[in-house]
């Protein structure tokens, strides 16, 4: 079992990791909670209590609990809306990836050393793809993908980052794989004649999953990293739409006179990312306790 009582139980002892767990799901509660608490709309400019005594916006408090923006609209209102936007695309793309890494990376460790034909092996073939994408910058790789496409959605963007994320992810399950290929019931198995799909389903899956976990946790963060550059480079998600990332863009003219512009955005994507990346690996530590 994947979560048995021992993983439960060395995961409660690690304070980052319940620290890191308890991050995400205070940002999961603002972004799901926080616009119906919101005093104000998200896309509506507040020109009767946003507006300052000076013409700029307001800074925190009673009315505002973050402060306005730069069109004097609700910060919190915003960063909750666009938290909801900013966590679906991340974990969205995290899903996809991992089931095309997972995909490529088992077939990848199993079929390792069969050649086909007597020429290539499908691992070979396919380890080469991930060492050509490799090559290239995962956040370059990206950012020239998104501008490329004339028209940016949530859905063209989590394809995105989804098609581009999944190489870390294979390059681990494969081998994982080839560890679990090598045990003696999985040789059992082959010895009596058991299909692939069928030893691939009920020996080799189980015994990846764990790592696949911890891998797509950790890849959470850099989704949420990515999807921030995207938007704060404007080829994100187009305006009014608030995401975290444009929110740092649009503040960074006014950094000196209303800090909290950036502050706001800057330090949840901190959060997020230190939150997801001490979940991942705690969860490490409690599935695999033999590599902490």
């Amino acid at each position: 079992m994947l979560f048995d009582a021992r993983a439960r139980a060395r995961f409660a002892k690690n304070r980052s990791a319940v620290a890191g767990a308890a991050i995400v799901g205070a940002l999961l509660a603002f972004s799901v909670v926080g616009p119906w608490v919101a005093r104000h709309d998200p896309f509506e400019s507040d020109f009767a209590h946003g507006v300052g005594p000076n013409g700029m916006p307001v800074g925190p408090g009673g009315g505002f609990p973050l402060g306005a923006d730069r069109i004097f609209r609700d910060v919190f209102a915003r960063l909750a809306v666009g938290g909801r936007l900013s966590l679906l695309i991340a974990v969205s793309a995290t899903l996809l990836a991992s089931a095309i890494g997972a995909a490529v990376g088992i077939v990848a460790g199993y079929t390792e050393g069969r050649r086909v034909a007597r020429v290539v092996s499908v691992d070979g073939v396919l380890m080469r793809f991930v060492d050509v994408m490799l090559a290239f910058p995962f956040l370059l790789l990206v950012m020239a993908i998104g501008a490329a496409l004339e028209h940016t959605s949530a859905i063209t963007i989590f394809t995105t980052l989804g098609v581009t994320g999944w190489l870390g992810i294979a390059r681990v399950l494969r081998a994982k794989t080839m560890q679990v290929r090598a045990l003696d019931y999985v040789l059992a198995s082959r010895a009596l004649g058991q299909s692939a799909g069928r030893i691939l389903l009920r020996h080799v899956l189980p015994n990846v999953a764990g790592p696949l976990v911890v891998s797509a946790t950790v890849l959470v963060a850099q989704m949420i990293v990515a999807d921030s550059v995207l938007s704060y480079l404007g080829v994100g998600i187009a305006p009014p739409t608030p995401t975290w990332g444009r929110m740092l863009f649009e503040g960074q003219d006014y950094l000196a006179a209303a800090p909290w512009l950036v502050a706001a955005p800057a330090v949840t994507i901190l959060l997020a990312v230190w939150g997801f990346n001490m979940l991942g690996e705690g969860l490490r530590d409690a599935l695999d306790p033999g590599d902490a």
